[in-house]
């Protein structure tokens, strides 16, 4: 689905047929970070700028939250118009028209998209993985009807494994396993593995880094305090 007047993007393929616009913001497009991310206010500007592209393509609302790195996932109805930020929460789901938005700079967002209308997009660190937020978001969909084997699933730009190391107590968490010393972990690899044990029908990952392509993402494990979105749209 074409949307006119958006940032600049890193376009999100595979959905295209289902008429859903996915895409994760570059640096170029300047941070998207909230004021408690001690970035600054212009910030929100970029926002109402998204917002208001996507309703003159005909999309009326749009739906982000402060995020807290825990496993909430807020379904929503089409019951609103304009931007609203909900609080305390790390993944949307939405079973209507309109727009979803994570805030990401290494951490993973993950967009889903059923083959009967409702999407989702959710923000995935390590917290959110250790979690289990992914199945959060599957079961949410699964309760109303929505088997997993419909479901499309796509984990877009975030660090790679090269790239995130942890310490030992995070390590285990996240694997299972113990270690004395700091290890590297593939977060989406380990997506991939929940979204298998989940019956996702499909799913794909960005080869995309935060870190090793700092020059198009921002990055906080590379020192950036600016913050690029994840958004998926449907449109009526």
């Amino acid at each position: 689905m074409p949307i006119a007047g958006l940032p600049p993007h890193h376009p999100i393929p595979g959905f295209d047929d289902l008429g859903l616009s996915v895409f994760v913001t570059t640096r170029e497009a300047g941070t998207f970070g909230f004021p408690e991310q001690g970035v600054a206010p212009e910030s929100s500007a970029r926002w109402h700028d998204l917002q208001r592209a996507l309703a003159e393509s005909g999309v009326p609302r749009l739906a982000s939250a402060k995020q807290v790195h825990g496993t909430e996932v807020l379904r929503h109805q089409p019951t609103w118009e304009g931007w609203v930020r909900h609080q305390g929460a790390d993944g949307h789901l939405l079973f209507g028209a309109g727009g979803l938005a994570v805030t990401i700079a290494d951490c993973v967002p993950i967009f889903l998209a059923h083959e009967d209308g409702p999407v989702g997009a959710v923000h995935a660190g390590w917290r959110g993985v250790a979690g289990g937020i992914l199945g959060e978001a599957v079961r949410a969909l699964e309760a109303a009807g929505h088997a997993p084997a419909g479901l499309r699933v796509h984990f877009g730009p975030s660090i790679c494994g090269r790239c995130y190391e942890v310490g030992p107590e995070v390590y285990r968490q996240l694997t299972g396993l113990e270690t004395q010393r700091p290890r590297q972990v593939d977060l989406r690899a380990l997506l991939g593995e929940q979204a298998k044990a989940l019956g996702i029908g499909r799913w794909s990952a960005d080869l995309e880094c935060t870190k090793c392509d700092n020059d198009r993402f921002f990055s906080h494990r590379a020192g950036d305090a600016g913050r690029q979105i994840g958004v998926i749209v449907r449109s009526a």
